[in-house]
């Protein structure tokens, strides 16, 4: 069963994706486009969380799916306090000019100790003149 969001932090932990298609690193030719993708994480409770996973699931235009957890992010696990945001920046890359990414964080209430996820909404990623 997955943690669900406790009460006191649910509609104050939001997730922003920007994504952007890398040009000057892709090389379409060779089936490899490369996007960079900005996540803010916005804590607008009065608890501090601390982001302790991800779970990412990339679906390409083929259709193939690759599915990446790991640790924290951009090998951080940081401590978000109250009225606080963290922002980093990763890549993905792909075999082709579009896809979606989704997925969700595991994050730590650390006045309770509880564990909880936040779901990080599906984001296009696209190359230049693609209308999928």
């Amino acid at each position: 069963m997955r943690p669900v969001l406790p009460e006191a932090l649910q509609g104050q932990i939001r997730v922003e994706v920007e994504p952007e298609f890398r040009e000057e690193e892709s090389a379409p030719g060779e089936g490899r486009y490369v996007f960079s993708y900005t996540v803010t994480v916005h804590n607008a409770s009065r608890h501090s969380i601390q982001l302790m996973a991800r779970h990412w699931k990339i679906t390409q235009g083929s259709g193939k799916v690759q599915e990446v957890r790991g640790k924290g992010v951009v090998g951080q696990q940081p401590m978000i306090g109250p009225g606080q945001q963290f922002r980093y920046t990763s890549r993905a890359i792909l075999d082709g000019p579009v896809g979606v990414m989704e997925g969700d964080y595991t994050c730590v209430d650390t006045a309770s100790q509880r564990p909880f996820e936040v779901a990080i909404a599906p984001f296009r990623l696209a190359g230049p003149n693609q209308v999928h």
